[in-house]
């Protein structure tokens, strides 16, 4: 029996996570996709959609490059996919810009400000605790 909360199109989407990377690393052959990575898959629970999050390396404009190599090796990589996953539907996949890394440093940041302007005694006590722990 199947573990309850990890659903099938979670387990499809890390499959297509894996495959997309490999894929982008072996297969792909356009320079403007050497800097990609695939940080995440989400897929609809109906299977038709996959949404592939990838984070480049470079400017806007590069960036821009990236997708449009991204946007040209679609159809490729979605038939690549066909012949490596055992799907009824092989879904449509669309990827978008992953901007959870900036964003995610920012809420850190954030944070250690605000433990910063906190208490003073209790932040000598953590660095003494972690020195011991790792």
């Amino acid at each position: 029996m199947a573990k309850t909360g990890y659903s099938r199109a979670e387990r499809v989407a890390d499959q297509i996570r894996m495959e997309v990377a490999d894929i982008l690393m072996r297969r792909i052959k356009d320079p403007r996709v050497r800097s990609v990575t695939v940080t995440d898959v989400e897929l609809t629970n109906d299977l038709r959609i996959a949404r592939v999050f990838v984070t480049a390396l470079g400017t806007e404009a590069e960036t821009k490059d990236v997708f449009a190599g991204l946007s040209k090796a679609s159809g490729f990589i979605r038939s690549e996919l066909g012949r490596r996953l055992t799907l009824r539907y092989l879904p449509e996949v669309v990827f978008h810009k992953d901007v959870s890394g900036p964003r995610g440093d920012r809420v850190l940041q954030l944070l250690d400000e605000i433990q910063d302007k906190g208490h003073g005694q209790s932040d000598e006590h953590d660095d003494a605790s972690s020195n011991h722990h790792g």
